[in-house]
């Protein structure tokens, strides 16, 4: 665990320093593009962070290799290669999008083209374990088509959820965190040496997205792009190739007890194909959801719009601050309560534990509907959230807002009330056509 710990550190810290030169670079570079509808900053904002994200992976790597335990990765298997090679190209692939812009199409292209360099390195998937069936094996085409197309939806599901500041980096970290929990647990717990490269993978994962994410919070001063959100993507989706197609469900057999046993003991991994969609099913099921949405309307569904989850909980009401933490909190129910029922699935506590916790995460979705708001008497003694009653009435009136004690407070409310209150017509909030006759007011956007 100190190496793991070890290398983890070293990934963070790589990454964190070379992030402030890099935000430079893209600056100087040029990679600052012009704010579209569709975004929520509100000023030009450098891209390129992946390549801090790519130094901190190399870096992890290299120090891996070195030390006393982990080097043994390298010498039973070519897959920490084959890694490096395909997020070389699907860097590279980013790198270009973030400074020119590439087509959508070009784009898929790379991804599947950095998958199959992968494949032809070995990491790739070799079976398939099924409940209560067995392990089934995988002709060499059968195996190929299904692994670039597990690439290709997570890298896709990682990159479609990069819509808020912090977002892809924290769900990505969140899901790392518990898939290297089970991965350490296959190779500690069962003795499987095929887990490892798994759970290499997932600590220096971790250590990107940690060392990135203290200069993408809100507001962020640089953004990873496609660099980034690719390049983890495909880190995300190796490890799970690496332990899903890989690690045999009969060698669990003396330490299960059976084949049935040691299939179940691999529950998280099987739903559908199952690890990197239990730990990201949320980033997934958006990405679902918006290729439903834009095809059904017609568009392409590698079409921009403002349809994703986290734009729906701007709209609804919530700050930009409180909706990634809702998306923080739903991936991460999601990640370790699949983790824990694979550790104890007989567990009734397991299963009402995490129906409690989902109806938290209801209720905080909800959490706008239930905002408090002062009585009259006592609005000018609370923030501007509060106070629906005046802007209820000034709107009823038609008048324009007074420029007395009340006004000065909104001038200098804070940006996560401007954000609540942005949705005109929501719990009687002022609209942005009225709070525009402010002249210490700011005109904001929530698109992003």
């Amino acid at each position: 665990m100190r190496e793991y710990l070890l290398t983890l550190c070293v990934t963070a810290a790589v990454t964190y320093l070379l992030t402030g030169p890099v935000r430079k670079f893209a600056i100087a570079a040029g990679a600052m593009p012009e704010i579209r509808a569709r975004d929520v900053h509100r000023e030009p904002t450098p891209r390129l962070g992946g390549i801090a994200m790519f130094g901190g992976l190399c870096a992890g790597l290299l120090v891996a290799a070195h030390l006393t335990n982990l080097k043994s990765v390298y010498e039973i298997s070519n897959e920490p290669r084959a890694l490096l090679s395909g997020a070389g190209l699907i860097w590279l692939l980013g790198v270009l999008d973030d400074k020119w812009g590439v087509d959508a199409l070009v784009k898929l292209g790379g991804q599947m083209i950095a998958a199959g360099v992968m494949v032809l390195q070995g990491l790739t998937i070799l079976w398939i374990p099924v409940p209560g069936v067995g392990t089934v094996s995988l002709t060499p085409m059968q195996g190929t088509l299904l692994t670039v197309a597990l690439v290709v939806i997570t890298i896709n599901a990682v990159n479609f959820v990069d819509g808020l500041d912090g977002l892809a980096s924290g769900m990505v970290c969140i899901a790392a965190t518990a898939f290297f929990m089970y991965a350490y647990r296959m190779w500690f717990g069962y003795g499987v040496e095929a887990a490892a490269p798994a759970t290499l993978f997932a600590v220096i994962l971790m250590g990107m997205c940690l060392g990135f994410l203290p200069h993408n919070m809100h507001p962020a001063r640089i953004f990873m792009g496609d660099s980034g959100s690719m390049l983890i993507g495909l880190v995300m989706a190796a490890g799970a190739i690496s332990i899903t197609g890989q690690v045999d469900p009969d060698l669990l057999n003396s330490s299960a007890g059976s084949e049935r046993a040691a299939v179940h003991a691999m529950v998280p991994v099987y739903i559908p194909l199952l690890l990197p969609f239990t730990v990201i099913a949320v980033p997934v099921a958006d990405l679902v959801l918006a290729i439903v949405r834009r095809t059904w309307n017609g568009q392409s569904p590698f079409a921009a719009d403002r349809g994703h989850l986290h734009h729906r909980l701007l709209e609804i009401g919530h700050s930009h601050s409180r909706a990634v933490l809702i998306m923080y909190f739903w991936s991460a129910l999601i990640a370790f309560g699949a983790v824990a029922y694979s550790v104890n699935s007989a567990s009734v506590w397991v299963v009402l534990a995490i129906a409690a916790l989902s109806g938290v995460g209801l209720v905080l979705l909800l959490l706008p509907r239930f905002t408090p708001h002062a009585p009259r008497w006592a609005e000018n003694v609370f923030p501007p959230r509060y106070r629906r009653g005046r802007h209820r009435g000034a709107h009823a009136a038609g008048a324009m807002p007074q420029v007395g004690a009340g006004a000065p407070e909104m001038a200098d409310a804070t940006e996560e009330d401007e954000r609540e209150a942005v949705p005109a017509g929501f719990h009687g909030a002022t609209a942005i056509g009225d709070r525009s006759r402010l002249p210490q007011r700011r005109k904001i956007s929530t698109h992003r």
